[in-house]
């Protein structure tokens, strides 16, 4: 178990007892814990193949049907302004993870994000979450593969007999033989090599991404002729009011979640602190201008209320008298989809390699091939166990739970960037080896701040027998001396309980919106009591971002990690937003799905228990402040995960 090592304690050993604390839970990793590992990953990527991934992870088959369900049902021609709403929401998640992709630039997403940042815990809890997310969501994708192949060559027949879906009688199960065999054949391009597999997806992306500039163009010319009979409403262009269209905004959000596919890849990516940022960006950009377009055009051919919620854009076209459009509109959707696939299948082995690495998964997960510089073996475990659910099971009931592993891992990689700008890690993991040197080093190191300490004590005190020295030292502003950044709350932190304190505020903030969005979405609470726990949430928000807003964030932020990439704007602003649009969502998903996912996590409690927890390779990891352990490193090449 891990142990940190303190001024009083220092060269004292933590509890013996496996149980005789829950320390482990918050046990954090180092940011170049995978410096030293066995096989490591090419670094091959530039912005255009992270582009493309974030693209064909991203846009998949759902926008040629979302079209006209959501405006059918929620949102009227209005459909454009929720996707720009839900790509700003998505947008403050992906400034979060552009900063610390491009300062933590390792496998792992947010799992590596929350080992480094929150802890052990919080970690396995994300990386298993996540495992469960794209397990389901490749597995769905496949088996919405095989309709669309078959539309595209003339109908649901027209498919051979060993590719088209099979009724098994007497067991209830409709096998599909194309999914499996899809899955296995994007496995394989996988196993080829991350340059060569994000080409391929790169070239299917590029015709989806056509299909969709031809509705656009095409549309436009359609409707510009036909006079956007569309938008030629009595009710206006928010029939379902303001209401409506931010529901649709909920409901359209979960069309962004593809970014996470280009965090996942990291670590082989040329120029992490630059290009990683940038794919991001650009990945996001280009979804939003093609959602908000298409559906500018869809609705402006057909009125929102006549359109067909199954087949929204071909049916448009043919209304126009172009039934041949339904082929382009069909290639479009089947490579929409294997992309999907690909960007989904991309991901988990690269997560099960990160928690291999670590010690919480086996070993058998983190091995990287040396001719193809990928995790083969995970790559080829998590895609037959794809194929084979997509064979067997129909999993679009259980797409609920994909977002509950996506929107968690938005939150804490949220809360990741608040523990990084105001109480960024100041401790070290070393093995027990070094445990002579964390000894001598440490005390030498205490012995010196302590006494530093003392002389700027005296030297603050003054000459004036009734002089107090200063509690905050280094707060006020500069630029501001008549406002002082801290006049307020300087007499209760200092930097002796600055960091317990500013954990507190962090913690009583991510409560505070647990508590407002949990009574916002509970419309079966009684009146009084949801008034009065929006009441209690509200005040917590909002006094958790008053304080993260008047005390200056750690200085030590700047050494984290790797300086020069993307730097979050408006901290403490847009997290805490991202955690309450999140959370929000989060609690929306219903029971049913949380009833499943519970399952799924009480499953990764066992397993993290019995195995992850004994195995970690900070188990037996003693800990020292940043200082004292470059000192310790100087003299040794011996380094922990």
């Amino acid at each position: 178990m891990g142990v940190s090592i303190d001024p009083q304690e220092c060269g004292k050993s933590g509890g013996k007892g496996p149980w005789s604390s829950l320390n482990f839970l918050t046990r954090r990793k180092r940011v170049d814990s995978d410096k030293k590992s066995d096989g490591q990953l090419a670094k091959v990527l530039s912005v255009p193949h992270l582009t493309a991934i974030g693209v064909g992870s991203t846009i998949g088959a759902g926008v040629y049907v979302l079209v006209g369900t959501v405006a059918r049902e929620q949102t009227g021609p209005a459909l454009a302004f929720s996707f720009l709403i839900a790509g700003i929401a998505a947008a403050l998640s992906a400034f979060c993870y552009a900063e610390l992709a491009s300062r933590c630039p390792s496998a792992g997403s947010a799992y590596h994000y929350s080992y480094i940042c929150v802890g052990e815990g919080v970690a396995w809890l994300v990386g298993w979450a996540l495992i469960l997310e794209y397990t389901i969501s490749g597995s769905a994708v496949a088996r919405g593969i095989s309709p669309n192949m078959a539309a595209l060559f003339g109908g649901p027949d027209s498919l051979p007999f060993f590719l088209d879906r099979q009724h098994i009688p007497g067991v209830d199960i409709v096998v599909d033989p194309c999914a499996a065999i899809l899955v296995l054949i994007i496995t394989g391009l996988l196993c080829l090599g991350i340059k060569e597999s994000t080409f391929i997806q790169g070239i299917i992306t590029s015709v989806n991404v056509c299909a969709l500039v031809f509705v656009i163009v095409a549309g436009g010319y359609l409707g510009f002729k036909s006079g956007w009979v569309g938008y030629e409403l009595p009710t206006g262009y928010f029939p379902y009011g303001v209401d409506g269209m931010l529901s649709g905004s909920a409901t359209v959000f979960f069309a962004y979640i593809g970014f996470d596919a280009v965090a996942s890849t990291a670590e082989e990516v040329k120029n992490p602190q630059r290009d990683l940022p940038l794919g991001i960006g650009a990945s996001l950009s280009i979804c939003c201008a093609l959602y908000m377009m298409t559906s500018i055009v869809v609705l402006g051919l057909v009125p929102y209320y006549a359109i067909d919620p199954d087949t929204p854009i071909s049916s448009a076209f043919a209304s126009h008298g172009m039934q041949w459009a339904a082929y382009i509109i069909n290639a479009g959707a089947f490579t929409a989809l294997c992309a999907s696939l690909m960007g989904g299948l991309l991901p988990q082995p690269r997560i099960l390699m990160a928690m291999a690495r670590d010690g919480l998964l086996p070993s058998f997960f983190s091995d990287v091939n040396k001719s193809s510089h990928v995790p083969v073996k995970s790559t080829l475990a998590t895609g037959l166990f794809a194929a084979v659910l997509a064979f067997f099971m129909d999993v679009s009931q259980l797409a609920g739970m994909v977002s509950v592993g996506t929107l968690l891992a938005f939150t804490v990689v949220a809360i990741s960037i608040l523990v990084l700008r105001y109480i960024p890690p100041n401790e070290i993991p070393l093995p027990p080896s070094l445990r002579d040197s964390v000894d001598y080093v440490s005390l030498g190191y205490n012995w010196r701040t302590a006494e530093t300490n003392e002389r700027d004590a005296e030297a603050n005190s003054g000459t004036s027998d009734n002089a107090k020295p200063s509690v905050v030292k280094g707060d006020a502003s500069i630029r501001y001396p008549l406002i002082p950044k801290q006049f307020a709350i300087g007499n209760y932190v200092n930097e002796s309980n600055r960091r317990t304190v500013v954990g507190w505020i962090i913690a009583s903030t991510c409560f505070g919106v647990f508590v407002l969005t949990l009574a916002a979405s509970g419309t079966g609470l009684l009146s009084y009591v949801r008034y009065t726990l929006c009441g209690i949430g509200g005040i917590l928000v909002l006094s958790g971002l008053a304080f993260l807003t008047c005390i200056n964030q750690d200085d030590a932020r700047h050494n984290f990690g790797h300086s020069g990439g993307f730097v979050c704007p408006f901290v403490p602003l847009l997290p805490i937003l991202c955690i309450l649009i999140n959370c929000y969502l989060l609690i929306s998903l219903g029971g049913a799905t949380w009833a499943r996912v519970s399952v799924w996590l009480a499953i990764g409690a066992v397993v993290y228990v019995i195995y992850g927890r004994s195995h970690s390779s900070l188990h037996d990891a003693v800990y020292v402040r940043a200082t004292p352990a470059d000192n310790i490193h100087g003299t040794s090449e011996s380094y922990v995960a």
